[in-house]
């Protein structure tokens, strides 16, 4: 796609817009950011959430997703394969596209389940590593005795 392929297609989308509807944007002057212009702010707890929810969906897809039957089956090969391999034992070519069906569907389970299991771990280790980092910086800002440092005190951090 080129440049004025996007612009075109930019403008087309903004001309169908319902009134209510609005993109989220900094303004393309803007020089730096704070909360106010767009930048992204993340709360622990909402690193927490969207971790919890990573490892719900994962828990659910794992356990809705199994049109292999390999999990209600205690041989382990699942009762669709198994079912797929007698098709294909009696010549049906069903049997095969069967198969196949099973391997695709597992496969991409498997790729989601990969990626709600980094998302839930991912922001869960970010959560605790950024509170491991609030707590540090507290530490050295604060006196021994633990009360807060000067002003001239801390100026000097940034110099």
């Amino acid at each position: 796609m080129t440049w004025d392929e996007w612009e075109h297609l930019k403008a087309s989308a903004a001309e169908r817009q319902s009134p209510h509807t609005h993109l989220d944007q900094v303004a393309a002057d803007s020089g730096g950011g704070s909360a106010d212009s767009g930048d992204l702010v993340v709360h622990q707890d909402d690193l927490g959430a969207v971790g919890h929810e990573a490892h719900v969906l994962y828990d659910h897809v794992r356990a809705q997703a199994d049109i292999a039957g390999a999990g209600a089956d205690k041989s382990g090969a699942g009762t669709t394969m198994r079912a797929a391999a007698e098709l294909k034992s009696h010549g049906l070519a069903i049997g095969g596209a069967l198969e196949t069906t099973v391997t695709v569907w597992t496969s991409q389970v498997d790729s989601v389940l990969q990626a709600c299991a980094h998302v839930s771990n991912h922001l869960d280790y970010s959560r605790k590593r950024h509170a491991e980092d609030d707590e540090t910086i507290a530490a050295a800002v604060r006196e021994r005795d633990g009360s807060a440092l000067s002003v001239s005190q801390l100026d000097q951090y940034f110099e």
